[in-house]
């Protein structure tokens, strides 16, 4: 390691930059083998759940964890347990990321109470993968240093600590590979887990928390994943992680275990010794087998696999089915064996010895963040994030281009080269109703934007990573210039010329103008619909609905004079009707639609029909359309203010989303 390096990783394990109180050492204290300690004490966790039918739904408490307490010391500490027995919730309560609604007890650091930011100085490793596919593994990193180190380090310390993680990891030689999406192959399934505990790293966390590290992992990429955490333990690093049903390889790398069912605390001590144990309160694990599996066969009654003693075969025998479907029962059975055991009483005793030092009692504060940079920091790094995305993803935008151009030739061909007389009006119409609804519908496209990647902002937000604020206008950034503003020049430049519209400089401008502003109004309704939205499927159904009846009034389909007084007021929240107003303002003001015709009647099958209006003025003043500067610009302004007003609902939405399981 050079002269920097070793600055690095002194400087990063310092626990006055972590954040992580440091307290004076005693030979009663577990942590005096050095590193840090998470204790647990008498922690108890309830819900609050909608039970019965849905006329008479009541509100019940439903107990998640009760009176757990532990010591998690550095080394490989691991949560097991069946399905619905509170290991996830007991690791994302020691990280800091569980809603303290419900949550009573004690959690301790170092002896110290938790500081209120640790979920942003401890680092975190989800189950599913939250690393952006487009980016490569180290684009990946120098992001994560960029925002959660310090601005006091130099940008060259930076880099050598994001050298320093990928050579550590083993991903040397993927490090300029993209990480992967549906569309791009990437890198392995064992490469993108390190490349998610390799962004946790990044700051040297003295504790690490995993949810599920070998979930979709084969049996030898998850045995590679532990015995690279297993490294990083006996480097003083204290790793808790929650774990489903590990094989014997990699259960044998545990130092410490916890066995919970149904909320409740069966075994907690080294992991060694968890098969004695069991065979002390009569169940004995059986040649060969996995003493994991051989745990949750005990929590699940499963008489297969386990070796009773006589009087549980003998009631076993005697009523099978009772004793089988009574789960809870036996967790409870087990919970207090537990509870009366060496194990238990040793733990207690040196955590009531730590509790002496912590008089003040624990306030649960997990939703305070603390950033290490500024505001137009986050923002340059996230829209840089973003843009790379776009551009590593091409897909979606390329598509949207094609459509564009594609549309625009097709709308140009049908309503080619308009003329002034009826039939001009009727094609002149129909191409601006055609348009603003195209701009209507293409904008659906923008709900993707929050849903997508609302696994990776919660994460990185709740870490540190970035504001709300930094995120929201980033992504604003990235989206209305090149998906709404782009798309809106191309259709304008092919429809206006290939129609023969109005052929003023002015009139061009107020048309592209206008489509731009009807995009930015749809882009931000679908932003609010779909912000906080968890299903694509559902905001696309939203966004659909409204905009049907938004059509309705958009003053083509329906004369809006002639709307009843108790619905007239519909039209005002309808993005098409403004569109359809400038857009006809702008074109027809001006034409004369009688010049040089002696006739101005038509036939329409057996019926003579007259047309009562010869210029533009007359058709906008026959549609309740003012056909003044202001008629115009009053739309646009509109739209403005309902952009504004959307794109406030989407921002608050983010803000107050829930970011805590």
């Amino acid at each position: 390691m050079t002269e920097n390096q070793s600055h690095i990783s002194i400087m990063m394990s310092d626990s006055s930059i972590n954040g992580i109180p440091n307290r004076k050492q005693s030979s009663q204290d577990p942590s005096v083998s050095g590193g840090t300690t998470v204790t647990f004490h008498n922690v108890c966790y309830r819900v609050k759940v909608k039970g019965g039918f849905i006329c008479c739904r009541k509100t019940i408490d439903k107990e998640i964890l009760r009176d757990i307490n532990g010591i998690m010391r550095p080394g490989l500490n691991a949560i097991l347990g069946p399905t619905g027995s509170g290991k996830s919730s007991l690791l994302d309560i020691l990280a800091a990321r569980k809603d303290p609604h419900g949550l009573s007890g004690d959690i301790l650091i170092n002896g110290a109470p938790q500081p209120a930011n640790f979920k942003c100085i401890s680092g975190y490793v989800v189950q599913d993968d939250v690393v952006m596919g487009t980016l490569t593994v180290k684009e990946n990193f120098q992001f994560s240093a960029a925002l959660r180190l310090p601005k006091s380090v130099p940008e060259q310390e930076k880099k050598q600590r994001v050298n320093q993680i990928i050579e550590e990891l083993g991903l040397t030689q993927v490090a300029d590979s993209k990480v992967g999406t549906q569309f791009i192959r990437g890198v392995s399934g064992g490469e993108r887990k390190r490349t998610n505990i390799g962004m946790e790293l990044i700051t040297d966390p003295a504790v690490l928390f995993l949810d599920e590290p070998t979930t979709g992992l084969d049996a030898s990429t998850a045995n590679a994943v532990l015995l690279l955490l297993k490294r990083m333990a006996k480097q003083g690093k204290t790793i808790i992680f929650s774990i489903h049903q590990p094989r014997y390889s990699i259960f044998r790398l545990f130092d410490n275990l916890t066995l919970l069912a149904t909320g409740r605390m069966l075994y907690h001590g080294p992991a060694r010794d968890a098969i004695e144990y069991f065979k002390s309160i009569g169940y004995e694990c059986e040649p060969y087998n996995n003493p994991a599996d051989f745990f949750l066969d005990v929590i699940n009654g499963d008489s297969t696999a386990v070796a009773l003693n006589k009087t549980d075969e003998a009631d076993l025998e005697n009523n099978v089915e009772e004793y089988i479907n009574h789960e809870k029962t036996l967790a409870d059975k087990l919970a207090e064996q537990y509870s009366s055991s060496t194990y238990y009483r040793e733990t207690k005793a040196v955590l009531e010895n730590i509790s002496l030092g912590n008089k003040k009692k624990t306030k649960f504060n997990f939703r305070q963040i603390t950033y290490t940079t500024s505001f137009f920091h986050q923002l340059k790094w996230v829209s840089r994030r973003t843009f790379k995305n776009l551009i590593g993803n091409p897909q979606a935008s390329m598509a949207q281009l094609c459509v564009t151009v594609f549309l625009g030739l097709v709308v140009g061909a049908i309503f080619f080269g308009v003329k002034n007389d009826f039939t001009g009006i009727q094609n002149r119409v129909g191409a601006m109703f055609f348009m603003t609804t195209n701009q209507c519908f293409s904008s659906i496209s923008a709900i993707e934007l929050f849903v997508v990647e609302k696994k990776i902002f919660i994460h990185e937000y709740i870490s540190g990573y970035y504001r709300v604020s930094a995120y929201f206008i980033s992504k604003l950034m990235a989206d209305l210039i090149p998906m709404r503003t782009m798309p809106s020049i191309i259709f304008t430049c092919i429809v206006y010329f290939m129609l023969g519209l109005k052929p003023t400089v002015d009139a061009f401008f107020i048309m592209m103008f206008t489509l731009m502003m009807v995009s930015y109004t749809a882009t931000s309704m679908a932003l609010a619909i779909a912000a906080g939205q968890s299903v694509v499927a559902i905001a696309n159904l939203l966004m659909t609905i409204a905009f049907v009846f938004m059509i309705i009034f958009s003053g083509l389909l329906v004369n809006l004079t002639s709307i009843m007084s108790w619905l007239s007021w519909l039209q005002y929240f309808s993005i098409p009707r403004y569109a359809m107003t400038a857009l006809q303002i702008n074109e027809l003001t001006g034409l004369n639609f009688c010049a040089g015709s002696t006739n101005t009647s038509w036939s329409d099958g057996n019926a003579q029909v007259s047309q009562s209006w010869c210029t533009g003025e007359e058709y906008l003043k026959n549609q309740g359309v003012e056909a003044t500067a202001w008629g115009l610009w009053q739309n646009h302004v509109a739209l403005a203010c309902m952009t504004i007003i959307f794109l406030t609902i989407a921002y608050l939405k983010l803000h107050f989303m829930k970011k805590f399981s």
